[in-house]
């Protein structure tokens, strides 16, 4: 009988539980990206002015929201990492520390989000959408601390392999975002009209539910009870807290600059008028929604090289790699395929203006072109931090997104462009300079990531 290769026994291992978790968490993502999809389509149908207010207040959210996200997502390796190497208490207390990091984060975006003016001044976004979007962001702020909570229990779950009853709170939760956001918005049953608000007061009553839940299966279920969660909260800790920082602030940094890359549009577009508001509100959201693909790849990925990381097998954590990477290039050039070939359909669905409509149409083109790009990077630059590798992608996105791409794009969109003069005062002058710059950015982590693997596995057979 003849023994199989090592390589075909860890890929005939590590791929199904890849895909398992990656499908896992992509139902609950998609699930999340429905309360976005579905405040689109209700904005839309109240009107244009609240499809664009709309696109102003959830691109500031969202910037907000995903950099604080990501400072408490990047704990996810060192939780993974813990229960490879078969501490389930240390785990446990390093899960209630992360309680005193959600605290400073919670007041830290309530702050910006109270107090947005300057932020709306400075963009120069028009006087006729400031008031809706300030109260928007007013009502999303005190949704804020259950949101970043439910996100710590999220990353627990991810770290333990279990992302099973994450998702369904999120399915769950679908069915009461979408009957609250269509009522509290449009109106009826006795209940005025809100507007572009009332999406807000359906998010926060959404996030309340989902944390109190996610509390209750804290105390009852098995699969935390070796953590001991439920002890007497610590003291804090400085060096473990020390610890979070260097890893989860360049993390949530880089994330948040990542989303600003694509979110600051939106407030730059806003002075192009109505019509290229909404139409771009369309095309951020389909990339988003696309995202959730290699995201979910990411996070399953990452998990897996941790643990074993965390167990001492680097070079098991290097195959898992390769296994992640090729199935996220593999799902990014099928899903850019068919949003460009369905463009005009998709744009269709989400508005029925001719005017926003046309524009969208062409604007999913670009976003094709940088979805193909964002699928290699966003497992790249997840797996990087399961190697503790923080600030170096805090420095690209910065150079690259935020500099070529949101930079570009600005000066090819307001100033005297030349062969370029055609994306003039167009939001396809930004999507483009992104997509460029995601494609080199995409480029750069590559290289990173497969230095990290190869070191990691020369260390630990040296």
């Amino acid at each position: 009988m003849t023994t199989p290769h090592p390589h075909l026994t860890d890929q005939s291992a590590d791929l199904p539980s890849i895909a398992r978790h990656a499908a896992t968490v992509l139902a609950g993502q998609l699930a999340v990206m429905a309360f976005g999809v579905t405040d689109t389509l209700v904005a839309g149908r109240d009107g244009e002015a609240s499809l664009a207010a709309l696109s102003v207040g959830s691109a500031i959210f969202i910037s907000i929201y995903v950099g604080l996200m990501g400072v408490l997502q990047a704990l996810m390796p060192v939780w993974a990492q813990q229960r490879g190497a078969g501490d389930l208490q240390g785990m446990g207390f390093s899960v209630r520390q992360s309680l005193y990091l959600c605290m400073g984060a919670s007041a830290l975006g309530m702050a910006v989000l109270l107090f947005p003016a300057p932020l709306l001044r400075w963009t120069e976004i028009p006087p006729a959408l400031r008031a809706e979007v300030e109260q928007y962001l007013a009502v999303l702020a005190f949704a804020l601390p259950a949101a970043l909570l439910f996100r710590v229990y999220s990353t627990l779950n991810q770290a333990l392999g279990k992302p099973q009853l994450v998702t369904w709170l999120q399915v769950a939760s679908l069915f009461i975002k979408v009957p609250l956001s269509i009522w509290f918005t449009l109106g009826g049953a006795g209940l005025p009209a809100q507007g572009v608000v009332g999406c807000a007061w359906a998010t926060l009553v959404v996030n309340y539910t989902m944390l109190a839940l996610a509390v209750w299966l804290l105390r009852t279920q098995s699969i935390y009870t070796p953590l001991q969660l439920w002890r007497p909260l610590e003291r804090p800790h400085a060096p473990t807290l020390s610890g979070f920082l260097q890893l989860g602030v360049p993390a949530g940094l880089a994330i948040m600059v990542e989303v600003t890359s694509f979110t600051l549009m939106a407030l730059f577009i806003a002075r192009q008028g109505t019509t290229a508001a909404a139409a771009h509100q369309i095309a951020a959201n389909m990339a988003a929604l696309l995202y959730m693909v290699p995201l979910s790849l990411a996070i399953a990925t990452s998990t897996r090289v941790s643990y074993w990381l965390g167990a001492g097998q680097a070079l098991r954590a290097q195959r898992v790699v390769y296994i992640g990477f090729r199935l996220a290039a593999l799902t990014g050039i099928a899903l850019a395929a068919i949003l460009f070939i369905a463009n005009q359909e998709v744009a269709s669905v989400y508005s029925d203006s001719p005017a926003v409509v046309g524009v969208a149409s062409g604007l999913l083109l670009w976003v094709a072109a940088y979805h193909l790009a964002d699928a290699s990077q966003t497992l790249c630059v997840f797996v990087l931090r399961s190697y503790r590798i923080t600030v170096a992608p805090l420095v690209v996105y910065c150079v690259l997104l935020w500099g070529l791409g949101l930079g570009g794009g600005y000066l090819v969109a307001y100033s005297d462009t030349g062969i370029w003069s055609s994306m003039a005062a167009s939001p396809a002058a930004f999507w483009a300079c992104s997509a460029l710059a995601l494609l080199v950015t995409a480029a750069a982590f590559m290289v990173m990531l497969s230095k990290a693997a190869a070191r990691s596995t020369h260390h630990a057979s040296a």
